[in-house]
C-alpha cells in the first residue's frame, strides 16, 4: 500500500475516532471547533474524513474532551479528571505547538540526513508544502505527519507535547492509567499511608547502581548471619 492510500485511509479512520470521541463526551461540533480554534465546517470535514487535524489540534481536542491522546492510537481509557481548559488561550497554544513540531521535524530530518525531495518523492507531499510544515507556517495534518515520520523511521509519540500544560495533563493521565493497571492488592498497598516508608525505600534502591545494591545486600547478610 502506497503512502497516498495510507494517508487517505488514516484520515477516514481518524475522522470516525474524532466523531466517536465528541459524541461520547456529548459535545457539539461547534463546541469542539471553538475549542481548537477552527470553523465548524472544518471540524465537520475532520469528522467526515475529508481532511485531518494537525497534531496540536488533536492534542488540544483530547485535552478539551478530557481524553488520553492514545485514544487515537491505542486502547481507549477515559478519565474523570478535570482539565483547566478554560484558563488557557488554546488558539495561541496550538500556534506555538505547530512551530515547535515544525522545528522538531526539521531537526529529525537533519539527524537522519534526508532531503525534502526524498521525503516528497516518498510521501507525495510537495516540497513547498513540506517546507512550510517545517517552518511552522501551516498545520500538519496527522496522517501526513505520520507518513513523513514513517519515511524517516521515527515515531509520532516522540512528537507529543511533553512540557506544556497539555503535555503535563497527558502525563498525569498516563501515570493514572499505569496505577490502574496494577493488581488491586498493590494499589491498596500504595494507598496506605503507613506503607510510604517502604515505597520511599524502594525508590531509593531503584536509583542505586548494581554495585551499590550488591554492597547493601552483602551488608544485610552480615547483619542477619
Amino acid at each position: 500500500m502506497d503512502f497516498h492510500t495510507q494517508i487517505t485511509l488514516r484520515t477516514k479512520k481518524l475522522g470516525l475516532l474524532i466523531r466517536d470521541a465528541r459524541l461520547a463526551e456529548r459535545r457539539s461540533i461547534k463546541e469542539c471547533a471553538d475549542a481548537i480554534g477552527v470553523k465548524p465546517g472544518i471540524f465537520r470535514a475532520y469528522e467526515e474524513g475529508q481532511r485531518a487535524p494537525s497534531l496540536p489540534e488533536l492534542e488540544t481536542l483530547v485535552f478539551y474532551l478530557k481524553l488520553p491522546i492514545n485514544r487515537f492510537w491505542g486502547r481507549e481509557v477515559i478519565s474523570d479528571a478535570a482539565s483547566p481548559v478554560e484558563s488557557l488561550d488554546l488558539t495561541r497554544l496550538i500556534g506555538l505547538r505547530q512551530r515547535m513540531i515544525g522545528a522538531l521535524l526539521r531537526q529529525e530530518r537533519n539527524n537522519v540526513n534526508m532531503s525534502l525531495k526524498h521525503i516528497a518523492d516518498e510521501t507525495g507531499i510537495s516540497q513547498p508544502r513540506l517546507k512550510s510544515y517545517e517552518m511552522g507556517a501551516r498545520p500538519i495534518p496527522v496522517p501526513e505527519l505520520e507518513s513523513i515520520l514513517a519515511v524517516m523511521g521515527s515515531r509520532i509519540d516522540t512528537f507529543f507535547d511533553q512540557s506544556g500544560p497539555v503535555g503535563q495533563w497527558m502525563s498525569n493521565q498516563k501515570a493514572m492509567q499505569k496505577f490502574l493497571d496494577l493488581p488491586e492488592d498493590i494499589q491498596n498497598f500504595v494507598c496506605q499511608p503507613v506503607n510510604r516508608p517502604y515505597l520511599e525505600l524502594a525508590m531509593k534502591l531503584s536509583d542505586m547502581s548494581r554495585e551499590r545494591l550488591r554492597s547493601v545486600a552483602e551488608g544485610l547478610l552480615d547483619i542477619t548471619l
